[in-house]
């Protein structure tokens, strides 16, 4: 028996998120097992460090799986790059130990969010809109005072399989490339549609519909009470897992 940990890049668009489903929803879990079984001749599960939703991308999703195949790791990879459609692509596989969990070893996860302030043909597809001008400054504000630990209920949806609320988050800050604004954030863990959640708070406040007070006072009650929906999914993407 080996533990295989890989490295996963995917183009979340045309799946309905990371987590296999029942039924006839295709899901990145579900297309990598299937092709994994195809190979390794035998079922397969993977752990993943996080659990994208819907239409959400990842630059670098840590993945692992057992296997009873002697088959290298090098000789896996090559196969399951060409059975994989062309928005999935794998790297980096190495034998670890048979503890490594890919979500609870993980220390810290990092997303970044892409944002545009007017529609774009090119780059819509993996970034949101505000559909207007903000206030990047203020968006600033909001994003220091959200570092350290604190309950995200209220920026979150219900998620009855984790029902922990407590985040400690290590670092988060925008910056302005190319006409993009780009959210970092980084934390020990993520409740479900956190990152989304935050990025439609701080665009209403850098429109001037939500208060920075407002803001604070979900914060630290955890209480949703101010009319909240996820930002666009195809702006989010999960960009590095650290053990």
């Amino acid at each position: 028996m080996k533990n295989i940990r890989i490295t996963v890049e995917y183009d979340g668009t045309s799946f309905a998120g990371w987590q296999r489903q029942s039924g006839a929803f295709v899901t990145v879990q579900g297309v990598i097992e299937s092709a994994l079984g195809k190979i390794l001749q035998e079922p397969i599960s993977l752990a993943a460090a996080g659990r994208t939703d819907k239409g959400v991308h990842a630059r670098a999703q840590t993945a692992n799986f057992f296997t009873e195949s002697p088959l290298d790791p090098s000789r896996i990879l090559h196969s399951l790059n060409s059975l994989l459609p062309k928005t999935i692509r794998i790297s980096d596989p190495i034998e670890v130990d048979f503890d490594f969990h890919a979500r609870h070893s993980a220390r810290e996860r990092e997303y970044r969010y892409f944002l545009l302030e007017e529609p774009s043909a090119i780059h819509g597809r993996f970034a949101g809109c505000s559909f207007g001008k903000l206030d990047v400054a203020l968006m600033q504000q909001l994003a220091t005072i959200m570092v350290g630990t604190h309950d995200f209920s209220a920026f979150s949806r219900e998620n009855r399989d984790n029902p922990g609320k407590i985040c400690t988050v290590k670092a988060c800050k925008w910056h302005c490339s190319n006409e993009v604004l780009v959210l970092h954030i980084s934390a020990d863990r993520f409740l479900r549609s956190m990152v989304r959640y935050l990025v439609d708070a701080m665009i209403r406040a850098g429109k001037g519909i939500l208060s920075p007070e407002e803001f604070s006072r979900m914060l630290d009650s955890g209480i949703m009470t101010s009319q909240l929906n996820p930002a666009f999914p195809g702006g989010l993407f999960l960009w590095k897992v650290s053990y």
